[in-house]
């Protein structure tokens, strides 16, 4: 069994929360930095050059984006699965941190590493952070509630604490890394291994206090402590309402890919947009690129708990998920509305720029929309899913922003290849961004009159009875399950 170790208490809480609280926070900073620059260091001139990137077309370079980060939503199953059987959570953790340490520092410098062998050097570095965060991600979060004793009703403010810890770190991730890469004028290598530094920080954190404060938390793997408490295991077939229950998984896992699909054209096309056709002046400074990537994160840690107040306060006429979920859908496609009007005022010239300010309020919109579907999506499946296939049906929903990431990124590589001229590309993202607004409006509206429907398959598992501190860290959790 895991002990809670007397290590004493901060702010009302163990030790060991805010141990976890700054190693996920560097984790997610380590992992956001890299995720900022990914394209931008794709579509960078070649070594040879003189540049500091690999050259590649934006629609190479953005069908990579979403292979890459589908592949991340995967290797969680993958990681999860041996933490339980072999691992345990602690080892998982120190050796997928070590492997997305070494999957930086090569991104960072693949020249030296392997001099003529750079593109098989930077997939080496893709492969390491795949399978690092495959172990990583899954297993930290479990271990903040074995902290707790059960029924400690300090667990919920627990998790607010740890999630806030994630947006900060995603917030800073974007600023830090785009003014490591200015200052060493464009170098990407730089901004990997800054990234690196705050994984190695995540890990000598961890190294040098888990012991101490989380005493044999997460030491022995899942699978074993099951054993001892498992007596039957049921094999009856699923009932009328577990099936229904399924059903709105399925359906709601659809719209779910339609969402994500749009919402990751931050790190994608949005970004490329932001690197060449934004005005990023203000005065004499240029604001780095990846300093919008940090918005998200910005908005989410201070709407949280706007919203999170809004529902509480809404009290029986607070909306039922589907309706959350359709309103999301609905404010992602106006996101877009803003990204249609920054090609707009370029009147179809590349040599215009569009203003910074259409940035903002597509991100600001794309948030508010992820605070009203994300934290209804893993919560239902939690709500839904019958007991003895709650796992399959987890891996099920992963699968479905896995699938939406990698339709992300085919949909953004719609800008044009190589041959493209700027004026087609900016016609091509006109037709991309109005497509996902129409797309996304469309969802929410047919998601919207399905919605009592959808309600009536629950079979009474909707329920809105929750303390406005459940609510928030619910809101707050978003990026940690990104």
């Amino acid at each position: 069994m895991n002990s809670v170790p007397k290590a004493g208490e901060m702010l009302g809480h163990p030790k060991g929360l805010f141990l976890l609280f700054t190693t996920e926070l560097w984790e997610r900073f380590s992992y956001y930095a890299m995720r900022a620059i990914l394209v931008l260091y794709l579509v960078d001139q070649v070594y040879s050059e003189g540049g500091n990137g690999m050259g590649w077309t934006q629609a190479d370079a953005l069908s990579m984006y979403g292979t890459f980060t589908g592949l991340v939503y995967l290797t969680p199953l993958i990681g999860g699965w041996l933490a339980d059987q072999y691992l345990g959570q602690r080892k998982a953790i120190y050796i997928g941190g070590f492997l997305m340490a070494a999957g930086q520092f090569m991104l960072g410098t693949p020249h030296a590493w392997v001099p003529g062998m750079e593109t098989e050097a930077f997939y080496v570095g893709l492969g390491l952070l795949i399978a690092g965060n495959g172990l990583f991600k899954p297993n930290i979060s479990t271990m903040v509630g074995d902290l707790y004793e059960e029924g400690d009703n300090r667990r919920d403010g627990a998790f607010t604490i740890f999630y806030m810890g994630i947006n900060v770190g995603a917030a800073l991730s974007g600023i830090v890394v785009g003014s490591v890469v200015a200052h060493y004028d464009g170098n990407y290598q730089a901004g990997f291994i800054c990234a690196g530094i705050g994984m190695v920080l995540s890990l000598i954190i961890q190294f040098l206090f888990a012991q101490k404060l989380l005493g044999n938390i997460g030491t022995v793997p899942a699978a074993k402590l099951e054993k001892e408490k498992q007596t039957e295991v049921r094999k009856e077939p699923l009932t009328a309402v577990e099936r229904d229950r399924i059903k709105v998984i399925m359906v709601l896992g659809l719209f779910t890919v339609v969402f994500w699909a749009g919402f990751e054209q931050a790190g994608g096309l949005m970004n490329i947009f932001t690197n060449e056709y934004t005005d990023r002046n203000i005065g004499s400074f240029e604001v780095p690129t990846t300093w919008f990537q940090s918005l998200n994160a910005i908005f989410i840690v201070v709407f949280a708990p706007v919203i999170a107040s809004i529902w509480i306060r809404l009290g029986n006429k607070e909306p039922n998920s589907p309706v959350k979920f359709a309103l999301g859908l609905i404010l992602l496609g106006i996101g877009f509305v803003f990204m249609m009007g920054a090609v707009m005022e370029m009147d179809g010239d590349p040599t215009n720029k569009s203003s910074m300010w259409w940035l903002v309020g597509a991100y600001f919109f794309h948030t508010m929309g992820e605070l009203c579907l994300s934290p209804i999506g893993l919560s239902m499946v939690t709500k839904l899913a019958p007991l003895r296939i709650a796992s399959l049906m987890m891996g099920a929903w992963f699968l479905f922003i896995a699938i939406a990431n990698k339709v992300g990124g085919i949909v953004g590589s719609f800008i044009g290849h190589g041959e493209t001229t700027k004026e087609e590309q900016l016609a091509n993202a006109m037709s991309i961004f109005g497509g996902i607004f129409i797309t996304a409006i469309a969802s929410g509206v047919l998601l919207y009159f399905m919605a009592d429907k959808l309600v009536d398959w629950m079979h009474g598992a909707e329920d809105h009875n929750h303390t406005e501190e459940e609510v928030l860290e619910e809101e707050l959790e978003v990026t940690a399950t990104r």
